[in-house]
């Protein structure tokens, strides 16, 4: 037995050839009531009928009409898909009930509406209570703002891990999705500190613009604001701790680690805790100290003995053994050791130590800092 009777078909077709407003008004409340009554027991044949007399009106319908529609059919599960997909296509005003809520819409018809309709269709998909990542990835190729910033509103939205690393890149320039990015759950630690790092330059170049405080004790305050808000995470972490490295520590935390065992060791050969003493005295990186110490010109070598008070002998020591310690050529050009020798005269301790402490900084987060320091002056050019 079916659920609708011939004469319930007969009411439909005779309503349907009503032209007034009321007629048409009574014609969706009909239909919509049967489909929320009759679910999936409707036989094909009716729920046939009754998507073709849709499907053939709709159009004529005023638009007050086709939004009470669909507001009705939003929340049915067995509404008709070809009138909701009509209906969704819609002008916003009657497509947004459909998209905020339908689930008889699938992936690619959300897609297909995102990237043919409206911006305003393209936010109400946004707000939806349940985003795939598919969705989410067709409203991010969008490329507005706004709707991004929905999407990100939207804790019920998923989104990729790819296009979550994209949009977190994508913060650098676009400050609006800094807030909502950060608040989100499934956003990494890693991609976290990585967003806090350019959060924090952008930060420290509006105060540094707006107030008078200096830069140092500003940098300090902010990197470690940011350790403490997603950990610290350095490069070092990814270096396996050989037997030099914590023989350096060792000696650090025994108070033993002096310039004297430093230029010792570098003299017997042993290159390799060379350069884990010379990390710890400095406080910077091991992969910087490397870069340091074997960089052509010394300038970086210059500050950092200087920064750590060293004799001038001491440091000419240093910096002609140091060089046998680099790939290809070993020697040292006697002009380049006059220059060397004579930025040592120049470069003061207090001025290095300033720049040491830079160094000993997040080198994502001084990145961070060059960035908006250069898209500072060039708005300033």
């Amino acid at each position: 037995m079916t659920v609708v009777a011939d004469q319930d078909v007969q009411q439909l077709l005779e309503l349907a050839r009503n032209k007034s407003q009321e007629g048409r008004r009574l014609l969706v409340a009909t239909i919509s009531d049967l489909f929320e009554a009759s679910g999936e027991t409707l036989t094909e044949r009716e729920r046939a009928l009754m998507s073709d007399i849709l499907n053939k009106l709709i159009r004529d319908f005023e638009m007050k009409v086709r939004r009470e529609l669909s507001e009705r059919l939003a929340r049915r599960g067995h509404a008709p898909r070809e009138v909701v997909l009509m209906l969704a296509n819609d002008e916003i005003e009657v497509a947004r009930p459909i998209l905020l809520v339908s689930e008889v819409l699938h992936d690619q018809d959300l897609v297909e509406i995102i990237r043919h309709r409206t911006i305003q269709h393209q936010l109400a998909i946004a707000m939806r209570q349940h985003v795939s990542e598919t969705v989410s990835d067709a409203l991010v190729e969008t490329g507005n703002s706004d709707v991004i910033k929905a999407l990100l509103d939207n804790g019920n939205a998923r989104v990729s891990t790819a296009t979550m690393e994209y949009l977190v890149e994508e913060s650098r320039r676009v400050d609006t999705y800094q807030e909502p990015l950060v608040r989100r759950s499934d956003l990494n630690p890693a991609l976290a500190r990585r967003m806090c790092l350019w959060v924090g330059a952008a930060l420290r170049s509006y105060i540094l613009g707006n107030y008078e405080i200096d830069p140092t004790e500003l940098d300090d305050v902010l990197e470690e604001v940011t350790d403490e808000t997603v950990g610290a995470v350095t490069e070092d972490e990814e270096i396996a701790e050989d037997s030099s490295v914590r023989l350096a520590r060792g000696l650090a935390d025994e108070g033993r680690l002096t310039v004297e065992m430093l230029v010792q060791v570098l003299r017997q050969g042993e290159i390799a805790l060379f350069e884990a003493l010379f990390a710890e005295m400095t406080k910077l990186r091991l992969r910087l100290v490397r870069r340091i110490v074997y960089e052509p010109g010394g300038e970086g070598l210059v500050i950092a003995c200087r920064a750590l008070e060293i004799e001038k002998p001491q440091f000419t020591s240093i910096f002609l053994m140091s060089r046998k310690g680099r790939p290809g050529d070993q020697r040292v050009d006697p002009e380049e050791l006059s220059r060397v020798l004579a930025l040592f005269d120049r470069v003061q301790s207090a001025a290095a130590q300033i720049v040491i402490r830079r160094w000993q900084r997040d080198p994502q987060y001084l990145y961070a800092i060059k960035r908006i320091e250069e898209s500072g002056r060039r708005k300033a050019s």
